[in-house]
């Protein structure tokens, strides 16, 4: 199949590049833009260019961070099967990365290969600057619903919008917290304390929402 797409690329009769994407344990190609520096089969594997790269790159960077793990935590949590430096200069655009090593480092994550790939929306939203408040998913179940259960089916609502699929950690921004602060009828700083005290929400929040609320009434 392999070498049946390259005659095609060759002969230029494809107006889009296949690339090669692993996908529940199958293989499929999927169109992606095609110019003279993307991607191209090489030796029977797809190698991702400098440009893609980059951009594959931010979908990384961001997937990790919204998992709240840092690089050593990746190295850490595949017991060395994702070295700190590979990942980061995945995430830099320095290295080339195979579809195979995509596919492999979308299972560590947890997520469908498609959410790793340039175009797709959610990836696309994940790639955004990535804010620095994050919701401890674990925490919150075990919270009284009473209290908790605007907040649990709000995360709910984010995770199935933004398609996140770790279950632990949850980046929320400004525009939500003010969000919860109407639903729970308190000031966006008095419901980021009581979260924290709740420790569903990381400390540093308070600090971020504190400089939000003053920058919103200056």
């Amino acid at each position: 199949m392999v070498s049946d797409v390259t005659r095609r690329l060759d002969a230029g009769l494809a107006p889009r590049i296949l690339l090669l994407c692993v996908i529940e344990g199958g293989f499929t190609f999927r169109a992606v833009p095609c110019g003279p520096d993307k991607t191209k089969l090489v030796g029977g594997k797809t190698s991702v260019p400098s440009e893609y790269a980059k951009t594959l790159g931010g979908k990384l960077r961001a997937i990790r961070q919204q998992q709240g793990l840092s690089l050593h935590g990746v190295e850490e949590k595949s017991k060395g099967r994702w070295k700190a430096v590979v990942v980061g200069s995945y995430e830099r655009g320095d290295r080339a990365v195979t579809v195979q090593k995509l596919a492999e480092l979308a299972d560590f994550y947890g997520v469908p290969i498609r959410e790793l790939l340039p175009g797709s929306a959610s990836a696309a939203a994940a790639a955004a600057a990535p804010p620095r408040l994050i919701l401890d998913l674990e925490a919150l179940q075990h919270l009284d619903a009473s209290e908790a259960g605007p907040l649990t089916r709000y995360a709910a609502t984010i995770q199935a919008q933004r398609g996140d699929y770790n279950g632990k950690v949850l980046s929320i921004r400004q525009d939500d917290m003010r969000t919860l602060a109407v639903i729970y009828d308190e000031s966006p700083t008095t419901l980021t304390e009581r979260f924290i005290s709740w420790g569903v929400l990381n400390p540093e929040a308070k600090g971020e929402v504190e400089e939000s609320s003053e920058a919103a009434g200056a």
